[in-house]
């Protein structure tokens, strides 16, 4: 059954109220053919972020725009150095992130994450590492997959991947696969599919790139 958008905007709402890590945050929600717009403050980025997480699981969600602002109140302020020794300290201890080849660059509040690393499962978790930090307004992730040589059966191995979880109908996705590059095309039933196919992808030996263009079936 397809929702209406005042269901979906019900649902949304319940959702965020019902994660303790998006709070009591005052989020606006406004839905139109599926698509969820949020708009309002939030305190850190961590929230923001917890935010669109949050929404992307509710069933019927097409997409989300986040329109979100993140205000730091005063306890959370640091400066750019400040911030910048703790970034440093974050990435080098934590055990998924090459942080030899990490780097950070911070401007107002903001974190760059650059580099070159060996899986894309890294640079995830650099971003993960910093964006949690008190004081963050926002992280942009520039980290690029360092291209390997050819991998022979790059498209079998997502294929097979994708048979393997439970939770997806691999017959619905066609892959793509050349030179490093994967596309996704087809149908999912929910933005976490959505999410699961392209991890999938991104897990297969050789891969530098994913283009998701898949579409959440409602």
């Amino acid at each position: 059954m397809i929702k209406t958008d005042v269901q979906l905007q019900r649902d949304v709402i319940d959702e965020l109220r019902w994660d303790p890590s998006v709070g009591a945050a005052e989020i606006g929600v406004a839905v139109k053919n599926g698509v969820i717009t949020l708009s309002g403050q939030v305190e850190s980025f961590a929230k923001k972020y917890a935010a669109v997480r949050a929404v992307e699981r509710v069933a019927g969600v097409r997409a989300v725009a986040e329109e979100l602002t993140v205000v730091l109140p005063g306890s959370f302020k640091r400066t750019d150095t400040d911030l910048a020794h703790v970034v440093a300290s974050t990435l080098k201890w934590d055990v998924q992130v090459p942080d030899e080849k990490v780097k950070a660059r911070i401007e107002d509040a903001w974190v760059w994450l650059e580099g070159e690393v060996d899986w894309q499962y890294q640079s995830g978790a650099a971003e993960r590492a910093v964006r949690n930090l008190t004081g963050v307004k926002g992280v942009t992730n520039l980290l690029q997959v360092k291209k390997r040589a050819s991998i022979p059966d790059v498209k079998q191995h997502i294929e097979n991947a994708l048979k393997r979880h439970a939770e997806l109908d691999a017959k619905k996705i066609a892959i793509d696969a050349s030179d490093g590059r994967v596309t996704l095309r087809g149908k999912v039933r929910s933005w976490a599919e959505r999410q699961d196919a392209e991890l999938a992808a991104w897990s297969a030996p050789g891969v530098t790139n994913v283009n998701d263009e898949l579409l959440v079936e409602v």
